[in-house]
């Protein structure tokens, strides 16, 4: 029995070495590419812009990807869904 209790430890240390949640050394994060000063107008004429941020099947990136903010994505998807309507995309 002792040996099971040895063997289960050395698993838990090993484990906790490799987690994949730890904190890394060189955190950052990039800034948003549309809220930078000189940065283009999202509006649903926008076509080239628009563009950018939909993929091939013609969905729309998440942020996570684009590191948009949470703002301008919104602007983001509402511009995209009104080309669409007009068949501008």
């Amino acid at each position: 029995m002792k040996k099971r209790n040895s063997k289960n430890k050395t698993k838990q240390s090993n484990f906790s070495k490799l987690s994949i949640f730890q904190n890394q050394k060189y955190k950052f994060k990039k800034k948003c590419p549309l809220s930078v000063k000189g940065a283009p107008a999202v509006d649903y004429k926008n076509i080239k812009l628009l563009k950018r941020y939909i993929s091939e099947n013609g969905k729309i990136l998440p942020s996570r990807i684009t590191s948009v903010s949470q703002k301008k994505q919104r602007e983001l998807s509402l511009s995209i869904k009104r080309a669409r309507n007009l068949a501008l995309l």
